[in-house]
């Protein structure tokens, strides 16, 4: 199904086909190729950004990069962990919508995502990596004054390298940008989100 802009998504305008090139277009139609296949719906953040094309262009391959299984350290379910506890601590609802969704669906616990939502402290079944990973994003979000050598010792007793440090704080930083102009623009969640990969009695 090819990439339309005819409903109002957010607080601004809709983007313009007309304003994107063929091959921008194309960009932006492959990239929701995989959400039609995988969630049957398009999610809207993404009829919303083409907006800009080419700064969209940009956001898109800053994403894969962090999520590029060929040449990433952490494993997808850590990173979406990582954005929904950052999340949840910015007040972002659409990416708490979408990336809890995301990560119910590399986890199969919808129970565990949800408690991260609302409080990752509440979790019982963390594994230390994991906790050290959720008490990392809370900090650098709550606390960007505030960080210092700790956060990343902290994350070294738990037995993350530096590599995966890195990728840890690139990660962290990227859903704390994307939560700061997600809330400004306000798009509308898409509905599908809130009931999909959670499992039926």
């Amino acid at each position: 199904m090819a990439l339309e802009f005819d409903e109002q998504l957010s607080r601004l305008q809709k983007p313009d086909r007309n304003e994107m090139t063929d091959e921008q277009y194309e960009i932006f139609n492959k990239a929701v190729e995989g959400m039609e296949k995988n969630w049957g719906f398009i999610n809207n953040l993404f009829k919303v950004l083409p907006l800009n094309a080419a700064e969209y262009v940009g956001f898109l391959n800053f994403k894969s990069s962090l999520f590029n299984p060929e040449t990433c350290y952490l494993s997808d379910a850590d990173k979406e962990m990582i954005g929904v506890v950052v999340s949840a601590t910015n007040g972002c609802n659409y990416c708490l919508t979408t990336h809890g969704d995301n990560l119910r669906g590399l986890t199969g616990d919808p129970d565990l995502c949800d408690t991260l939502s609302y409080n990752y402290r509440a979790a019982r079944n963390l594994t230390p990596k994991q906790r050290a990973l959720c008490d990392y994003a809370y900090f650098v979000t709550a606390y960007p004054r505030e960080i210092d050598t700790e956060q990343v010792e902290n994350l070294r007793k738990v037995g993350f390298n530096d590599h995966e440090i890195l990728e840890a704080a690139f990660v962290a930083g990227f859903f704390n940008y994307t939560n700061r102009w997600v809330s400004t623009i306000s798009p509308v969640p898409n509905k599908g989100h809130y009931m999909h990969n959670r499992k039926k009695d």
